[in-house]
């Protein structure tokens, strides 16, 4: 009688090696709950997960909240488990689900990469973890930093045009009458409180006190 060896054979897809080993996480949003639904995007990215190997430990879903609010309660608790290295890679359907901007995209990932997790975006087909996807990342990077800078040349522009006009640049200085901060030093009250009571720093108004403003 023969004996039949049975082997487990990987899908074609897989990548053999530590690419098995990491655990993925998916971050899916919707906007509003009329209609919308993130299961759409969520059954994607499970079916990626499977095709790759990687075991799927959480699932971090915003539903009906704008892309371009500051705050999303699930997206902060995915960033705040990133930290606690609960997971290697985070899995999205799109990047205007997951990042405001270019810019809070790059911060994210530039966090992620500091925690040694990867990023991936199925409908642009980028993935940190390859050569291209690395490149990419360094790429929105410069493009990125081009950005702020042409951004800090124009504000210095302006700022030297306005000098040039002669405008004041600057918060425009409070007037603050020194009788009044005599008056309340007189009762014995603290430069600090002075200040709070005139709606000043407590330098401004000894600033007023000694004829300086």
């Amino acid at each position: 009688m023969t004996d039949t060896i049975y082997r487990t054979v990987a899908p074609p897809q897989v990548v053999a090696g530590p690419d098995l080993q990491r655990r993925a996480v998916l971050y899916a949003r919707v906007s509003t709950n009329n209609g919308q639904d993130p299961e759409v995007q969520s059954r994607e990215i499970r079916e990626y997960c499977i095709r790759r190997g990687w075991p799927l430990v959480g699932e971090y879903v915003d539903k009906g909240i704008s892309g371009a609010k500051e705050r999303r309660p699930q997206l902060d608790r995915l960033i705040a488990d990133a930290h606690k290295r609960k997971f290697e890679v985070v899995v999205v359907w799109k990047f205007d689900r997951f990042a405001r901007s270019v810019s809070h995209l790059l911060r994210a990932l530039e966090n992620f990469r500091a925690l040694g997790v990867e990023f991936v975006s199925l409908s642009e087909q980028i993935d940190t973890s390859t050569p291209t996807g690395k490149m990419i990342f360094t790429v929105l990077g410069a493009v990125a930093e081009l950005e702020r800078s042409l951004i800090a040349e124009r504000v210095r522009a302006g700022l030297r045009h306005a000098q040039a006009k002669g405008k004041r640049l600057g918060r425009p200085t409070k007037h603050v009458n020194p009788a009044r901060v005599a008056a309340l030093r007189a009762q014995g009250m603290p430069w600090r409180q002075v200040g709070l009571r005139l709606g000043v720093s407590a330098a401004t108004a000894l600033a007023a006190a000694k004829g300086r403003l």
